[in-house]
């Protein structure tokens, strides 16, 4: 939430102070777009520069911590610049000194790594021979990451400006599908090449082309869909979602509801109708957990508040600001 928070912040604040900067109607050009919109990519750029400048300038000198639940200390080696493995890297060596390691996430992902756990990848006991930084934080919305999220808000913001300033089916499409294929294209580039591997803990620039890549193909795909074909009616669902994001983001994406939920259980908290669900109806029918799991989360999650969201709808319900 204090990511989306701050990317929302830094992007709604350029779009306000830069209104009365950028013309009403766009000149032609495909390109007229970006030039009307030049702020908001000069913020974008600003936000990936110090990202990029940061990760790979900033030196990262050996660090210690205390594991207070094992009641033992670890040393990790670095001593080295631009470092994107779960060591030695600047986004957290940024957040170990501002914040306090303390003050980190305290199960990380990269403790689901084969170097970590023998149950890689899912959460497991800590091999023996794991190294120390297994052991440590890490905050995967920490502060270095987030400002390379803010690029990420700069392209959402211009599929929405698209939106605004082209009219027809096939200019919309033209300029969505142009900026996402070319945002996959480089993703994949930029990872495939070892130059910058996609890492949703660091947030990459990698990460950052994929995501918007693949929202803009996705995005355009629902647009087809609906707005061109329309075919509205099977994706009802989908919009009373968006009707009340803030309330199903709460209670599915923080997990309050499956907690409160879970908190009702027989014998021993494993024993859940989540779990039981989770389990039985779609991870031992199809025989596995990745599968059943995907599966779990369409048809379950993903069905369940959708009708949640229908309800509510019905009942003229919102949680908004």
């Amino acid at each position: 939430m204090q990511r989306i928070a701050l990317v929302y912040f830094v992007v709604a604040l350029i779009e306000t102070l830069t209104t009365k900067r950028r013309p009403l109607v766009l000149s032609p050009g495909h390109l007229s777009i970006f030039t009307a919109y030049r702020w908001q990519w000069i913020g974008g750029f600003i936000a990936f520069s110090f990202y990029m400048i940061t990760t790979y300038s900033l030196y990262i000198p050996d660090w210690s911590f205390i594991n207070h639940k094992e009641g033992k200390a670890y040393t990790v080696k670095c001593g080295m610049r631009g470092h994107l493995g779960p060591a030695c890297n600047a986004v957290g060596y940024v957040d170990r000194e501002i914040l306090g390691i303390n003050h980190l996430y305290k199960s990380p992902a990269w403790q689901h790594l084969k170097a970590c756990t023998l149950s890689s990848p899912r959460s497991g006991p800590f091999r023996e021979d794991a190294p120390g930084w297994c052991h440590a934080n890490f905050e995967p919305e920490g502060l270095l990451s987030s400002i390379s999220a803010i690029l990420s808000g700069a392209i959402g913001i211009h599929y929405g400006h698209v939106l605004m300033h082209f009219k027809g089916h096939s200019q919309r499409l033209k300029q969505w599908l142009s900026m996402a294929i070319g945002l996959l294209v480089l993703a994949f580039l930029l990872h495939f090449s070892h130059a910058i591997p996609i890492n949703k803990q660091l947030y990459t620039i990698s990460y950052v082309c994929l995501t918007a890549g693949a929202a803009g193909v996705v995005f355009s795909g629902f647009y087809i869909l609906i707005d061109v074909w329309g075919l509205r009616t099977p994706f009802l669902f989908l919009e009373w979602i968006g009707m009340n994001s803030m309330l199903i983001f709460v209670l599915g994406a923080q997990g309050i509801l499956a907690a409160f939920i879970n908190g009702w259980y027989y014998n021993n908290p494993n024993k859940t109708l989540v779990t039981w669900i989770k389990t039985h109806v779609f991870i031992d029918a199809w025989h596995s957990w990745n599968l059943g799991t995907l599966l779990y989360v369409i048809f379950a999650e993903i069905t369940f508040y959708g009708v949640l969201a229908g309800i509510l709808h019905k009942l003229g319900m919102y949680w908004k600001l």
